[in-house]
């Protein structure tokens, strides 16, 4: 009966007529829509990923990402800005990032750099400041039609962007990149952007209020410096700032407060990152999920119990074990997600 059954669907489609297909198949334009597609919601739970967790893979691009994501079972995600803005044509840098960094934080750690050192950081951080000028314009200019596409790109393929993190946002870019990022954010279908929390409340208002002007939420990061009341001064300010909140940076902050705050906060929680971290007393560490001391379990119940809104975005940051990757590990997270739920 199965086999007749597909022989007959198939059939009616290659016919291409819906209104051959036999009764039992009249949901077939929904099948048809979610065939061969991800589905990460799980009992009511959305859970989503940033695709920040796939960043040690070899290939960067928006169609790397969108794969990477797909083959780990997510149909939802936080879009990191690279990705999207590569896609929409972004001025590419031919600085050596990797070297400014690395020459930058030998210089906050108080060592000494030599006198070839010091003139080769000052000339990356002359790069860097013309660079930062370029994307400013670039982004001042930007036509949002490819961001349309990639929004499309992504929901044939099944995945939804329900947050945008462009680089966009902070106290030294300009307004018109701030509007930019919000635009961006709204042509790729996203409800909320996401940042680091700037610890400047003139910042978070100025944000808050470019927020209304642009119908889109912002959502502030946290790591460690988060507390039960962290975001209470940025929430107060508009009605569009909310959190992005890090279950696993508030364990390792020493905080036993979670469940309170998610409870009393989840209207303004616009997403989540789930990670298992440990607390002070065991070293803080970033472990394989079910190792650590995040109750994830019991955060992924009470969504599901709740009925919470938000999604659960799932961040790679443990090592990856020798012989496995990204995707992999990230499938595994997604696994845990649907036995704490099911």
């Amino acid at each position: 009966m199965s086999n007749r059954r597909t022989f007959l669907y198939k059939s009616a489609l290659s016919l291409g007529g819906m209104a051959l297909v036999p009764s039992y198949l009249s949901g077939a334009p929904a099948i048809i829509k979610s065939y061969n597609k991800p589905n990460s919601r799980i009992n009511g739970v959305q859970i989503g990923c940033i695709t920040y967790s796939f960043r040690s893979m070899p290939d960067q691009s928006a169609e790397a990402t969108l794969g990477y994501v797909r083959e780990s079972g997510i149909s939802a995600i936080e879009l990191m800005g690279g990705p999207a803005e590569q896609f929409a044509g972004i001025p590419e840098s031919q600085m050596e990032r990797s070297r400014l960094f690395q020459l930058g934080r030998k210089e906050r750690q108080g060592e000494e750099l030599s006198q070839e050192e010091q003139e080769e950081l000052k000339g990356l951080q002359e790069e860097a400041e013309a660079y930062t000028k370029v994307v400013a314009e670039w982004r001042a200019k930007t036509d949002f039609k490819k961001f349309e596409q990639l929004r499309k790109m992504y929901k044939d393929a099944g995945v939804q962007i329900y947050a945008f993190k462009p680089s966009a946002f902070g106290k030294t870019n300009t307004n018109e990149e701030i509007h930019y990022g919000m635009k961006a954010a709204r042509a790729l279908g996203a409800d909320h952007v996401t940042l680091e929390h700037p610890s400047d409340d003139a910042h978070t208002q100025k944000l808050g209020k470019m927020g209304i002007i642009n119908k889109m939420n912002v959502a502030y990061h946290g790591h460690e410096q988060q507390t039960f009341t962290f975001w209470d001064t940025a929430l107060a300010q508009s009605p569009r700032n909310a959190l992005n909140f890090d279950t696993g940076h508030y364990v390792a902050a020493g905080h036993t407060d979670m469940m309170e705050l998610i409870e009393k906060q989840h209207k303004r929680i616009s997403s989540m990152h789930i990670k298992d971290r440990q607390t002070p007393e065991n070293g803080k560490g970033n472990l394989p999920w079910g190792e650590g001391d995040t109750p994830l379990k019991e955060v992924l119940q009470a969504m599901r119990n709740n009925k919470y809104k938000f999604p659960a975005s799932i961040e790679l940051e443990y090592r990856i074990p020798d012989g496995s990757d990204a995707v992999n590990e990230v499938q595994k997270c997604l696994e845990f997600c649907r036995k704490a739920l099911t």
